[in-house]
C-alpha cells in the first residue's frame, strides 16, 4: 500500500482507483451492519460467494459488503449494480435464483422487491422506495458504496481530500472559521456550536491538547453512531484529523462501547490502512502535521457518555462526571484541554470543508443547519436509520418515511432525545424537528433516538420505564440524581400498580425541579424530562391511574382484568390449553370463563384467541363482569354456529 505524500499523490491515487473500476460490470452490495448480521447477512454473503464460484462468475461479478443501508426492518438488503436493483429480506435460499435470473438473465425477481401498499406496485430501485425517497442522505450516503474494510472505496468517493485541503490550503484558524461559518452544532445531544468548542480548546492554556470521538451512544433504540462507525470509519477519522489540526492536537481517542464489536473491528482496520497510506502518523501528507489515534473501549455505562465521565474512563478511573465549573475544553483528559464531539459531528466535517460552509448552511433551519440522522423505532411500519434536513416535520418522518402506524392503530406520541428526552403528543406532529423546536416542546434532540408509540401505549408506564432505566444507569455520585430518581421510580411504580395518591403529581414536579437545578451533570438535570413532558401532555392519564385506578391504554397489569365475552366465545379451548395457571374453565360447546382469583394477567389468553373471534378482552378497573351461570354456558349446536359467524364448522382449526 503506497504512502500518500502530497495532494497530487492523493488525486493520482483516486484516478487510478476509479480507472480500474468497470462501471458496467455487475456487482452486488450486501448490507452488513449489525442489524443485517442479526438477520443473516453473513449467510447470504457466503451463499452469494459460493454460487458465483459454482457458476464460474467470480471474475465477472463483484461483491461488496457495505455498512448499514438503514432500512433495518427489511434486511438483509442487497443492491445489484449497475441497474440499482434492490432486493429486501433476502435469504440464502434466494441466492441461486438471484444469480440465475438477475445476474445471468437480467431478469427482475418481483417477490424480492419492495411492495408499496399505497400504490399496489413493486419498486425496483432503492432510492425510489418511500423510506429512502424522502430522505436527504449526506453523512450516511457513503454507507451504500463503501466497504469499510477497503480504504480505496472511500478514496474513490473523495475521501481524505478535505484533510489534504486543510493541511495544504488552509491555516488552522481558517479551518476553525469555516466550521464556525457553517454553524455546525454538535449532534451528540446538547447542540453546542462545534466551532466555538474547538476554538475554546485551541485557546485554552495547556499542552498537549486532545480530540475525542464519543461513540458511547447508550440510548435505548439508538444506533446512528454505531452504524456510521461500522460502515464508514474513514469519514470519522478524517473529520477527527481535521479537528486536531484546527485545535493543535497531536493525539486523539475514539471512545466506543464494549457492545459494538463490529464497529471496533472496522475501526481497527481503518486505522491501520490510514497509517499505511500516511493519513495518520508523522508528517501527514508532507505537511509537518503529526496525529495519531487510540481506541478506548468503554464498559457500557450510560453515564460514561457524559463528557467528563467519558474522560475519567479514558484515564482509567471510574466513569463518573466531574463538576462542570471547569469545562473539559480547559481541563479534560489528564487535566489538559480536550475537545469531545460525537461520531456524526466529526463525520460531517470533511463534507463541510470539501463543499463549503455555504453548502451546509443551505440545508436545515435558521438555528439548526445540515441534516440529522434519527433512529426511527417503535410502533411504526418502517423502522431504521433516517437522515433528513433539520426542520423536517415529525409527521413527514413518521408517515412519509416511516410508513405510519402498523395495524391501522392511532398515533399517540413520539419520544425523542433518548431516556432523558421528552414525549411529544399527536397535536405537535407538524412541528419541525430541530434543536430549538424540540426544546420548546419539552423534549430535546439528544443523539437522535425517535421512539413512536400508538394508542396501546400507556404513557405513565413509558415514563416509569425511562426513569427506571436512568435510575439504574445513574452513577450515584450526587444526591439530587441518585435519590431523586429513586423516589420518582417509587412514585411511578405505585401509580401503575393502582397505589397512587393525591399529591403524587405535585411531588413529581417538586423532585424534578430540584434535579434540574442541583444535579451534578446533564444526566441528572435532564432525567426528569420524561416525567415532566408526560405530565404536561398526558396529565389525564396520570389522573385516571391515581383517582379512578384505571389504565386508559389497558397496559398496567394491576389495573386491568381479562374477560371472555360470552356471545363471542366459540369454545375453541385455545385460551384454556395455553393458560399457565389453569385459570380458565370450559369444554367443548361450553363458554369459557376466567377464574379471576387464579389469573396472573399474563395476557396469553388474549394473545392466542383467534383474531376473527376476539372473545378475550381487556377491562380497565373494577368490577370485573360476573361469571356466567353454568346453565347458560352451554353452546347449542345452532347457537354455536351462529356465534362462530362466517366460520361455521371452521372452529375445528382452532382446537375443537
Amino acid at each position: 500500500m503506497p504512502r500518500i505524500n502530497t495532494k497530487d499523490d492523493l488525486k493520482a491515487l483516486k484516478t487510478n482507483i476509479t480507472s480500474k473500476r468497470d462501471l458496467n460490470k455487475p456487482y452486488i452490495t450486501i448490507c452488513s451492519g449489525t442489524a443485517c448480521h442479526a438477520t443473516g447477512s453473513d449467510d447470504v454473503a457466503a451463499a452469494i460467494q459460493a454460487e458465483l464460484e459454482k457458476e464460474g462468475l467470480t471474475e465477472e461479478v463483484g461483491v461488496r459488503r457495505t455498512g448499514c443501508h438503514g432500512f433495518c426492518e427489511r434486511g438483509p438488503i442487497i443492491v445489484i449494480y449497475p441497474g440499482e436493483i434492490s432486493y429486501l429480506n433476502v435469504t440464502p435460499d434466494d441466492v441461486p435464483e438471484i444469480i440465475a435470473k438477475t445476474i445471468k438473465g437480467n431478469e427482475i425477481i418481483e417477490r424480492l422487491l419492495y411492495f408499496d401498499s399505497s400504490t399496489g406496485e413493486r419498486i425496483v430501485h432503492e432510492q425510489e422506495i418511500p423510506f429512502y425517497k424522502y430522505q436527504t442522505r449526506v453523512v450516511f450516503s457513503g454507507n451504500l458504496w463503501v466497504d469499510p474494510a477497503n480504504i480505496d472505496d472511500y478514496i474513490a468517493l473523495g475521501g481524505y481530500q478535505a484533510l489534504a485541503k486543510a493541511l495544504h490550503d488552509m491555516t488552522p484558524e481558517e479551518v476553525l472559521e469555516e466550521v464556525k461559518r457553517a454553524n455546525l452544532r454538535g449532534r451528540g445531544g446538547g447542540g453546542f456550536p462545534a466551532g466555538r468548542k474547538w476554538a475554546s480548546t485551541r485557546n485554552a492554556v495547556g499542552e498537549p491538547k486532545y480530540v475525542i470521538v464519543n461513540c458511547d451512544e447508550g440510548d435505548p433504540g439508538a444506533y446512528m453512531d454505531r452504524s456510521i462507525m461500522e460502515g464508514n470509519p474513514h469519514r470519522v477519522l478524517e473529520g477527527l484529523a481535521i479537528a486536531a489540526y484546527a485545535i493543535g492536537a497531536q493525539h486523539g481517542f475514539v471512545y466506543v462501547r464494549q457492545e459494538y464489536p463490529l464497529a471496533v473491528k472496522n475501526l481497527a482496520i481503518a486505522l491501520e490502512q490510514a497509517k499505511e497510506y500516511g493519513f495518520l502518523g508523522k508528517d501527514i501528507l508532507s505537511s509537518g502535521f503529526e496525529f495519531d489515534v487510540t481506541v478506548h473501549r468503554g464498559a457500557g455505562a450510560f453515564v460514561s457518555g457524559e463528557s467528563s465521565a467519558l474522560m475519567n474512563a479514558i484515564e482509567g478511573t471510574v466513569g463518573e462526571p466531574r463538576p462542570k465549573y471547569i469545562h473539559t475544553s480547559d481541563s479534560g483528559v489528564w487535566g489538559k484541554p480536550s475537545n469531545l464531539n460525537n461520531v456524526e459531528t466529526y463525520a460531517i466535517v470533511p463534507l463541510i470543508l470539501r463543499k463549503g460552509a455555504d453548502w451546509f448552511n443551505s440545508i436545515g433551519t435558521e438555528g439548526s443547519k445540515g441534516t440529522k440522522i434519527f433512529s426511527l423505532v417503535g410502533k411504526v411500519n418502517n423502522t431504521g436509520l433516517v437522515e433528513v434536513p433539520m426542520g423536517t416535520t415529525l409527521r413527514d418522518i413518521i408517515y412519509k418515511i416511516g410508513g405510519g402506524i402498523p395495524g391501522g392503530k392511532r398515533f399517540k406520541a413520539v419520544q425523542t432525545g433518548g431516556p432523558s428526552g421528552g414525549v411529544i403528543p399527536e397535536r405537535y406532529l407538524d412541528s419541525p424537528v430541530d434543536f430549538d423546536e424540540l426544546t420548546k416542546l419539552g423534549s430535546m434532540m439528544g443523539s437522535g433516538g425517535m421512539i413512536v408509540m400508538d394508542e396501546d401505549t400507556c404513557i405513565v408506564d413509558i415514563a416509569r420505564y425511562f426513569v427506571d432505566f436512568l435510575c439504574n444507569e445513574s452513577c450515584g455520585k450526587c444526591v439530587p440524581c441518585r435519590e431523586g430518581l429513586k423516589r420518582m421510580r417509587e412514585i411511578l411504580n405505585d401509580i401503575v400498580a393502582g397505589k397512587g395518591r393525591e399529591g403524587d403529581i405535585e411531588l413529581l414536579h417538586e423532585i424534578a425541579d430540584v434535579m434540574k437545578s442541583a444535579a451534578l451533570c446533564a444526566l441528572g438535570r435532564t432525567a426528569a424530562n420524561p416525567v415532566l413532558s408526560t405530565i404536561r401532555y398526558f396529565g389525564d392519564e396520570y389522573e385516571a391511574h391515581i383517582k379512578e385506578r384505571k389504565c386508559p391504554a389497558l397496559v398496567c397489569k394491576d389495573l386491568i382484568s381479562f374477560y371472555i365475552v360470552p356471545d363471542k366465545c366459540t369454545a375453541c379451548r385455545l385460551c384454556m390449553k395455553n393458560c399457565p395457571e389453569d385459570a380458565i374453565e370450559g369444554d367443548k360447546r361450553v363458554i369459557h370463563v376466567i377464574d379471576q382469583t387464579k389469573c396472573i394477567k399474563c395476557g396469553i389468553c388474549y394473545d392466542v384467541c383467534p383474531s376473527k373471534v376476539g372473545a378475550v378482552m381487556k377491562i380497565s378497573g373494577e368490577p370485573v363482569p360476573p361469571p356466567i351461570p353454568d346453565a347458560e354456558r352451554v353452546i347449542e349446536r345452532g347457537k354455536g354456529q351462529k356465534a362462530r359467524g362466517e366460520r361455521g364448522r371452521e372452529g375445528d382449526e382452532y382446537g375443537n
